[in-house]
């Protein structure tokens, strides 16, 4: 699995008290004053809460491959959403350079010091949890770990890495696709529910999806309108 480890290289609780502004007339307005906020609110924003529903099992292997493809997914997504992390400051960094030298210069920096880091975990990576991994990684970035490689290094290194894969039965191309794919869809099932325990750091998805829409699709069975 030594060709996953280049992807990797591409890439206060806040109290508030609430005081009312007392006025002379009836139309007394009341402020929210956010504790390190100077200035006065009316309203607050909240972030999205995802309400989950109970998960329910035809039959015991159903039960045991969800159990299975949660086991992976806890695994490999800590990976996918470094690579997004890793990406993001790397395109923000290489934004402040200004000669090509300098820029791979910086690119073989953070590709030394992730390989340093992570190549011996990701070397102990399964075939399907490599597969999960490089689905995961187009959720993270919204890119195809086969367009990171060619976008960051060249075409020819990205169809070498894909055709390396293919061997394994592992696309870089394949694409995060809850929509259309019942896997895809039951691995961000597994994520939402994983982040709302605990268990795993949230990271927003850049692929587009409603979830609800796709648990009416896959769980109840409903088209949406």
């Amino acid at each position: 699995m030594n060709f996953l480890k280049y992807i990797l290289v591409l890439f206060p609780v806040l109290v508030f008290s609430q005081t009312k502004e007392t006025e002379q007339d009836t139309t007394a307005i009341e402020y929210l004053i956010i504790e390190g906020d100077s200035v006065p609110r009316q309203s607050i924003n909240l972030d999205e809460v995802v309400l989950l529903g109970k998960l329910k099992f035809d039959n015991r292997e159903e039960r045991i491959r969800y159990l299975i493809l949660r086991r992976k997914t806890l695994k490999v997504y800590p990976y996918a959403k470094m690579a997004a992390e890793r990406l993001d400051s790397m395109n923000v960094h290489l934004k402040t350079l200004k000669r090509n030298r300098q820029k791979k210069r910086y690119t073989k920096h953070i590709q030394k010091y992730i390989e340093g880091e992570f190549s011996d975990e990701l070397k102990k990576l399964t075939r399907t949890e490599g597969q999960i991994l490089v689905k995961l990684i187009d959720r993270q970035t919204g890119t195809t770990a086969f367009d990171l490689v060619k976008e960051l290094r060249s075409g020819w290194r990205a169809f070498w890495y894909n055709t390396t894969a293919s061997m394994f039965s592992i696309s870089l191309k394949r694409k995060f696709d809850p929509v259309n794919v019942k896997e895809d869809y039951l691995i961000e099932d597994i994520l939402q529910r994983s982040f709302q325990n605990g268990l795993l750091v949230p990271q927003k998805s850049a692929v587009e999806f409603n979830y609800y829409d796709l648990t009416n699709k896959w769980v109840h069975q409903k088209t949406p309108e």
